[in-house]
């Protein structure tokens, strides 16, 4: 088996905990999420894993020997082998008897590799017990960073302490890097500050299926944190590379939501930069973010992207964030 980077080194959960943040923040007094001096877990991921010890657990079998599981956090694309498994994400840690299941399914191959595309715990959460399963995890410096250190998401008032050990990833990179695994090349790719600092794409090149992380959310609205590097702008940098990458015919992968292609991701696409031109508009003109959230600038793009945890109202007050 070689695994080596080549520089030094339920989704329904994550929208119910999620929305209710949200509300708690904007519509009344914080006590969702109070703040305490060293909190144990945020409210938001005991949440998640409660609903997620729970969540059914789907395969979809995509292109050549890749597989993708849904229903617990982000999606997780599996390629599986002699050499043993490589995954693309975690999911939540209580889905592990799911997880493991939908694994043995696909193949009796141990776990030999782990691809985090970025810090969130619903892309993370899982990390110690694959580690502790054989995995060698591997992920952007600044998501080791992320999750070695105390972190907040400003938004929902959700302060997270530091991953344990074995959560970490143990192989970084700083800018791009790529590993072979059961004689298939895999290529991770750096965005420029996007869903967060931390994200990378995961590209399958052989299978010409990349993974996008949570750069891109299909069929809905994104969520943007800002509190950790996050910025509109360079959403749609980065969902410009993921039309560049690969070909006219590549799978793609989002970090939630169904399984893609290049024409929805650039459906995505038109929808983000003109809503960040609406809202830039509303703001240049002097309006508040509250004037702007009562304009509707998403207004003739609700029905399709707006029933995913980021509501209109919480994506204007994204997008104005960044504009």
């Amino acid at each position: 088996m070689i695994l080596h980077p080549a520089s030094h080194l339920s989704r329904r959960s994550f929208l119910r905990a999620t929305a209710a943040a949200a509300a708690a923040a904007w519509v009344g007094p914080r006590t969702l999420f109070a703040q305490q001096q060293q909190p144990a877990e945020p409210v938001m991921v005991v949440q998640a894993r409660a609903d997620a010890a729970d969540a059914k657990i789907t395969t979809q079998k995509l292109r050549g020997d890749i597989s993708v599981l849904l229903g617990s956090g982000g999606n997780i694309a599996v390629l599986p082998g002699r050499e043993g498994k490589l995954l693309v994400d975690s999911g939540i840690s209580t889905s592990r008897p799911q997880i493991t299941k939908a694994l043995a399914a696909i193949s009796p191959d141990p776990i030999e590799g782990l691809i985090n595309t970025h810090w969130h715990y619903d892309h993370t959460d899982g990390n110690e017990w694959m580690h502790a399963a054989g995995a060698t995890i591997v992920a952007h410096d600044k998501t080791r960073q992320r999750l070695s250190t105390p972190q907040e998401i400003a938004i929902f008032n959700a302060h997270f302490p530091p991953a344990p050990i074995g959560a970490l990833p143990t192989k970084t990179f700083l800018k791009d890097d790529d590993l072979t695994i059961n004689g298939r090349a895999v290529f991770l790719s750096h965005y420029d500050p996007a869903h967060t600092d931390t994200d990378i794409s995961v590209l399958f090149a052989d299978f010409d299926i990349l993974h996008t992380g949570d750069t891109w959310f299909n069929g809905a609205y994104p969520f943007i944190d800002y509190s950790t590097g996050g910025h509109i702008d360079g959403m749609i940098r980065a969902t410009t590379k993921n039309l560049a990458t690969g070909t006219g015919s590549t799978i793609l992968i989002p970090g939630h939501g169904p399984v893609g292609n290049k024409d929805q991701l650039s459906e995505f696409q038109d929808m983000i930069v003109a809503v960040r031109e609406k809202v830039a508009a509303l703001k240049k003109q002097g309006r508040t973010v509250d004037e702007t959230v009562s304009a509707k600038p998403t207004a003739q793009y609700d029905a399709k992207w707006g029933t995913g945890f980021v509501t209109p109202e919480m994506f204007t007050r994204l997008v104005y964030q960044g504009v």
